[in-house]
């Protein structure tokens, strides 16, 4: 049987909180009078009125009385607790200015109804709120409902709100116990109550041992090397790990525990995050047209929604992917005041269509992010890969010289390092086209220094976390199905970085090359998704091996065990940012490349398989496939 508490009508409060001020003055004026019965009845009565009157005011005035009783909080009180002290005021004020004889509102009477009123009205207030919570506790029959114990990370006001909504919520099955710091100044403490420990792992095996199913991060401001050990040792410890979401995304303004979310495994990346401070970029892009080609991409898309925040004057999304526009374009809606976006369909290997976008739009700057880069896929077909990596970014990269284009961005891959596929092959002849283009263009022009060229820049990255065919969406599916996860290989590892990350990192690069440079990005140690699966695994609350398998599946054709962002024929050199580096390429001769590059795209246009990756090996020498289907044009070419 459960019992529905009705509130209490705010009209019978205020005149309960009146009586009791009434009755606080008769009790300070027989303590001043030290129980004197003969002395106490002189002027009761008019004290009394004179406090009806007053405090009836200041309640109705201060709305003292419109809280929900059961509900009290600081804020509650400490509105009482001024009432009293206002009153407390205007009974000295009274006394002296006005009642000049009698024994009425004496310092001493007013000083003690000040602390009896106080003591009295709150006392009844927290005796209502405890009385509740202990009925809310029991439910089918008077049995007391089992609720999971909780601890929450952060001491700070976050943690505390956190912890006084849990455990006020009429139907929540989670009861906060503890609080973890990482601060040894508070560690050994209480918060309310609730005692305080450190985030050392004997701290949270104590805290297992007692029953503690979750720990709850209360705030995303965390180093992530002290969130990787607190991860690691909470699942250690069989503690599984939850976040809140942000205050604006609770439902109505509340939160509810079917809101708490998994701990997202891209703020376990073992490496600082990136941040970049360039005043220089918010200069160079305001009030400029910019083109993204694969807007509606993954990458293309972030870097859309990180350029509108530079105030360009407008934005064109092209992309050929018609449904994912359509989303991306209601997204950008929702989310931007008036957002200066133009939706523009096309493909960018349709020379003829991309003609008409620099002719209407005339774009001053270029972000160049469409690309077909599942590795698998373009093994199969190389000829698309050609087509699209190589050909498409011709086209561009010509239409962006003859229309004026300032700088022409293009974000690449790390596969393009000594590639073993096709499409990293691909990738890397689209970077050897465009930096020669931009030598070639600096050759000619070297007479007219006041010459405006376009600049092409070149950024190099490993994998992005929740990108389109990254592994943490495909784990996060074969989970839910139940598993297993499939790796291809027990060894094989990947550098990673986050979507926002690779996408600031692009506008970096486009605000700080000059032409010609390819930059690559410092990310720190590489990953080995075999590690990366078991913490998928665990953060959902399972077991690797037991509860999902993992299952090693083989290297794919064209698949590296260890990618690279640096060949061993290339140096780095720095740049005023420690992370971003300059990579030293080899530097080939545009008319040769031209050539070469033009007969490239012959061949895969009329879709030569074997003689289109012959081409591209041509091209790159250090591409030696992993394709047991290639391996005759590799014998070839030795």
């Amino acid at each position: 049987m459960s019992y529905k508490v009705r509130i209490l009508p705010r009209w019978l409060v205020f005149l309960l909180d009146l009586f009791l001020v009434c009755f606080c003055i008769f009790l300070s004026r027989m303590l001043k009078l030290n129980f004197n019965w003969d002395q106490i009845g002189v002027g009761l009565r008019f004290m009394m009125g004179v406090a009806f009157l007053l405090n009836a005011a200041l309640f109705y005035i201060f709305k003292s009385y419109a809280g929900i009783i059961r509900y009290t909080n600081l804020e509650d009180t400490s509105r009482l607790v001024m009432v009293n002290a206002i009153a407390a005021f205007f009974y000295l004020v009274l006394n002296i200015f006005f009642l000049k004889s009698g024994n009425y509102f004496t310092l001493q009477i007013v000083a003690i109804n000040f602390f009896i009123t106080s003591f009295v009205i709150i006392s009844y207030r927290l005796t209502v709120r405890y009385v509740f919570n202990f009925y809310k506790t029991l439910s089918h029959g008077g049995v007391k409902v089992l609720k999971k114990k909780v601890v929450v990370h952060d001491t700070s006001a976050d943690g505390l709100h956190i912890k006084k909504v849990m455990n006020s919520l009429p139907d929540g099955d989670m009861q906060v116990v503890a609080f973890l710091d990482d601060s040894f100044i508070t560690t050994g403490k209480l918060l309310e109550g609730i005692p305080i420990y450190s985030t050392q792992e004997n701290s949270l095996a104590k805290l297992s041992a007692e029953g503690v199913e979750i720990l709850i991060m209360a705030s995303k401001v965390i180093d992530t090397r002290k969130l990787n050990e607190l991860v690691d040792n909470c699942l250690k410890h069989g503690i599984k790990i939850q976040q809140v979401p942000a205050m604006r995304d609770w439902l109505n303004g509340k939160l509810d525990t079917q809101q708490l979310q998994n701990i997202n495994i891209e703020d376990l990346l073992e490496r600082e995050v990136i941040k970049i401070h360039n005043e220089a970029i918010y200069s160079e892009l305001k009030g400029k047209k910019i083109l993204v080609t694969g807007a509606a991409g993954s990458i293309g898309s972030e870097l859309v929604r990180q350029l509108l925040n530079y105030r360009p004057s407008l934005l064109i999304l092209c992309d050929k992917a018609e449904t994912p526009m359509h989303e991306f374009m209601l997204e950008i809606q929702e989310k931007f005041n008036n957002p200066v976006v133009k939706a523009y369909m096309g493909d960018i290997c349709d020379k003829n269509r991309m003609e008409h976008l620099f002719e209407i739009y005339n774009p001053q700057i270029v972000f160049h992010a469409a690309a077909y880069k599942h590795v698998p896929l373009m093994e199969d077909n190389p000829s698309i890969a050609v087509i699209n990596n190589v050909g498409g970014t011709k086209t561009l990269a010509e239409l962006a010289v003859a229309n004026n284009v300032e700088k022409f961005v293009m974000v690449s891959t790390d596969k393009a390092v000594n590639p073993t596929n096709v499409m990293g092959a691909s990738k890397r002849i689209a970077e050897i086209f465009t930096q020669s283009f931009f030598k070639q263009l600096s050759i000619s022009n070297e007479n007219n220094p006041n010459a405006k060229i376009t600049k092409f820049v070149t950024t190099r990255f490993g994998n992005v976390l929740g990108s389109n065919g990254s592994v943490i969406p495909r784990f996060q599916k074969q989970l839910e199905k139940g598993g297993p996860i499939t790796v291809t290989h027990p060894d094989i590892t990947r550098y990673f970085m986050t979507i926002p990350e690779a996408c600031l990192l692009v506008i970096e690069a486009g605000v700080m090359g000059q032409g010609g440079e390819i930059f690559v990005f410092d990310m720190g140690e590489p990953i080995k998704i075999a590690d990366l699966a078991r913490k998928v695994i665990k953060l959902s609350g399972k077991e690797p091996d037991r509860d999902i398998q993992i299952v090693y599946t083989g290297l794919r054709p064209g698949e590296k065990l260890y990618e690279e962002l640096l060949s061993s024929a290339e140096n780095s050199r720095p740049t005023y940012h420690e992370k971003i580096l300059i990579a030293d390429v080899r530097q080939y001769d545009f008319n040769v490349v031209e050539k070469k590059v033009n007969k490239l795209i012959s061949s895969a246009s009329r879709h030569y398989t074997l003689e289109t990756v012959s081409l591209m090996k041509d091209l790159v020498p250090e591409f030696v496939s992993n394709n047991i289907a290639y391996e005759k044009i590799n014998a070839k070419m030795k």
